[in-house]
């Protein structure tokens, strides 16, 4: 009975001792710099399960950090298929969702500097799901992230394509090329040379058509990419909401506002600042309130709980608050 006992304390002691070791090393980190927590120790006490936060900068020599490709994995290999442009057809995108970014900077998609010259968005009554980027047929066209290649082949307007899965889940698209310098489940670079610029499928002109899809739904490329010199990734954690992922909120010729939503309570305190009042005038229509306000009729029937046929009444007061 007396050695059970003497088992049991030093059991004991052992836990308090090594509680003590994490909480001094996490305490003196802490006091240096932000530290978060790295992976949990078990420790076994007379048959239960005990678990110790290990901090991020503390025993590093022992484990190595998280792998940012692990934690995506699943997102990453589902649905891979070299056959189809998009194998998530169908697939229902809750919104907002939420993007990982692993990096701070992407590369430049093309060698020269990066003109845009038409943007996501509505253009000439139909959506443009990316941005066209100019370039002269024969340039090197350059994946923006490193990834794999999922797609390899012709389809229909976007012409020669290469679509590129990246280790979040995110893809990215090539289109118009002229020639091909990788093949399906080749894994590439940042920066890595894909293909060749041209002019194939529905162009006007020789220019690089970039999307950016996610489970196959479109992404403002601006959103996420500042497309200067310096070419930073925006934030490494981004909330993406139904106005970054709908053509019709954007206007093709003109570059939309950017404001990055980090999380849910971002996107609320913005709808509340972005919240304004219009004032039926003569004259006026939803189109041309829509218009004036970058936001779609539907959008505004939908917040005041009208029809698309209503007829407006001079000082009526319309919330014309852009989507989120």
């Amino acid at each position: 009975m007396f050695f059970i006992v003497q088992r049991q304390v030093s059991y004991i002691v052992m836990a308090i001792f090594w509680l003590l070791v994490m909480t001094s090393q996490s305490y003196s980190q802490q006091s240096s710099r932000t530290t978060s927590i790295h992976h949990y120790e078990k420790l076994f006490i007379n048959g239960k399960t005990l678990q110790f936060p290990v901090y991020s900068n503390s025993i590093s020599n022992n484990k190595p950090a998280l792998d940012f490709r692990k934690i995506h994995q699943q997102d990453f290999e589902k649905y891979w298929d070299n056959v189809r442009f998009n194998p998530y057809y169908g697939e229902n995108v809750s919104i907002p969702f939420q993007l990982d970014f692993d990096e701070k900077k992407f590369s430049s998609p093309v060698d020269k500097k990066m003109v845009v010259t038409s943007r996501y968005g509505w253009r000439k009554g139909r959506p443009h799901h990316g941005i066209d980027i100019d370039l002269w047929v024969g340039d090197s066209v350059r994946s923006i992230l490193p990834g794999k290649v999922r797609y390899v082949g012709y389809h229909g307007g976007h012409g020669n394509t290469v679509i590129v899965r990246h280790y979040n889940g995110l893809e990215t698209v090539y289109a118009h090329l002229s020639k091909f310098l990788v093949k399906e489940n080749d894994e590439v670079k940042s920066g890595q040379p894909i293909a060749k610029g041209g002019i194939t499928g529905n162009a006007r002109g020789s220019h690089l058509h970039l999307e950016v899809r996610y489970h196959g739904k479109s992404i403002n490329p601006e959103y996420l990419f500042d497309f200067t010199d310096k070419t930073p990734v925006r934030s490494n954690v981004f909330m993406v909401t139904r106005k970054w992922t709908t053509p019709h909120y954007h206007r093709s010729n003109k570059k939309s506002r950017i404001v990055v939503h980090t999380s849910l309570q971002d996107i609320d305190l913005y709808k509340e600042e972005q919240k304004k009042i219009y004032t039926v005038k003569k004259g006026d229509t939803l189109y041309r309130i829509a218009n004036r306000h970058g936001i779609a009729i539907t959008e505004i029937c939908k917040i005041n709980a009208i029809r698309k046929n209503q007829v407006l009444k001079i000082g009526q007061q319309l919330i014309v608050s852009a989507a989120q």
